[in-house]
């Protein structure tokens, strides 16, 4: 087992339970069901792999992402076999459609469709790994609704507002919204590659930085004319400003676990996610791999995902 400031202890049982269906997981698509839910002028599109209820008694094992889809998570849900894992599409992304009017990602109205998935699952509390501005939307759902989760394991979540440089977080994301919005999508990806992997603060050597390249990053160069990209517009910035409500968290009955990648260092999410850590008088624990450290070569950018299965098995199992 590991526990969860990263601390090597043992880890016999997720690992043997893991690489026992390795060859089989690596081979063998997982099934999953897919399923709609209307909730609050959204159609929720979920998918189940497993039974409701639960075969072993466990709570399901939900998998969150922001701007990431269910998708994201096929790997990392095929290293879970034995569990009945949950993954959705959030509101206007992916198969999600939302008729409410809005084109912003909120966490608190994704935390409210977090909480009406619960319930339509029907299986009492969930456990949750969550990643990047999913990990955003989980906190916000625990401190909305702190009996819907037994343990979230919240990776990376790019908390800018809990950072001592916040306000040149924030000046460095409007230019990757800028770049996004005067040049387009490869001119934007480009840009925020250069946000996201700065190492410490953001100090006047960054923003005197020329714009980088997308070519270099063999990005398009070309625009396509779209601008309603989840990441590179406004459209999140609620996620990447959110504030956490430390009080409701640390008096809700959730344990809560901050995950960082072990790649990650100084970046952008790997100091969110210690401020976030300290922010709820913890550490955090150290996950394999870089930020989408849970993607297999399906990803264009793949990580270590059995690896990341292991730690995540492990630390969902502390406690238990």
């Amino acid at each position: 087992m590991t526990n969860d400031n990263g601390t090597a202890t043992t880890a016999t049982t997720a690992t043997t339970a893991i690489t026992a269906t390795t060859a089989t997981t690596a081979t063998t698509a997982t099934t999953a069901t897919p399923h709609d839910l209307r909730h609050a002028g959204a159609r929720l599109a979920y998918d189940t792999q497993g039974p409701l209820p639960t075969a072993d008694g466990r709570p399901p094992l939900l998998m969150v992402g922001q701007p990431m889809e269910a998708s994201g998570f096929r790997a990392l849900a095929s290293y879970f076999p034995d569990r009945t894992v949950v993954t959705y599409d959030p509101r206007g992304l992916g198969r999600s459609s939302r008729e409410d009017g809005r084109v912003d990602h909120d966490p608190g109205v994704q935390a409210g469709d977090l909480h009406a998935l619960i319930g339509e699952l029907g299986a009492g509390p969930v456990e949750m790994f969550a990643s990047s501005g999913g990990a955003v939307t989980a906190l916000a759902l625990v401190a909305a609704h702190p009996g819907d989760v037994t343990t979230l394991v919240a990776h990376e979540p790019p908390l800018l507002a809990l950072l001592p440089d916040a306000e040149a977080a924030e000046r460095a994301r409007a230019g990757v919204r800028d770049a996004y919005e005067k040049n387009g999508w490869g001119a934007g990806f480009a840009a925020f590659i250069a946000w996201t992997s700065w190492q410490g603060e953001f100090t006047d050597a960054y923003f005197a930085q020329p714009d980088p390249d997308p070519g270099a990053f063999d990005l398009p160069t070309e625009d396509d004319g779209t601008r309603e990209d989840p990441l590179l517009s406004d459209r999140s910035w609620a996620v990447s400003g959110y504030r956490p409500d430390a009080e409701a968290l640390t008096a809700a009955p959730t344990r809560i676990v901050l995950a960082v990648a072990e790649e990650s260092g100084d970046a952008l999410t790997g100091r969110t996610t210690h401020a976030a850590a300290e922010l709820l008088g913890q550490k955090a624990t150290v996950f394999p791999s870089h930020h989408g450290g849970f993607a297999d070569e399906s990803s264009g950018y793949p990580g270590q995902p059995e690896t990341f299965a292991i730690k995540l098995s492990a630390v969902l199992d502390t406690n238990r």
